[in-house]
């Protein structure tokens, strides 16, 4: 998943469960990058079939430049 900050950062994750993350995030128990800001929104989502294959996509999420995850946020139907 990836979500846009307030100040129009990407944070990405990987989750099981992206109800209870974001609940996690909301409520401060999340990421410390997130604490400090005071509104973030999921602009990104997508399912893997395993673990593995969640944290390499992931990493590869993260690896890219803002300007490539800003076209993977355009091309989600959220």
């Amino acid at each position: 998943y990836i979500l846009r900050t307030d100040r129009d950062t990407l944070y990405t994750g990987q989750t099981k469960d992206l109800a209870n993350r974001l609940l996690m995030h909301k409520t401060g128990k999340g990421s410390k990058y997130l604490r400090s800001f005071k509104k973030f929104d999921i602009v990104y989502q997508e399912k893997c079939d395993s673990l593995s294959l969640a944290l390499k996509r992931e990493r590869a999420i993260k690896k890219l430049k803002k300007q490539d995850k800003e076209m993977l946020v355009r091309s989600n139907n959220l």
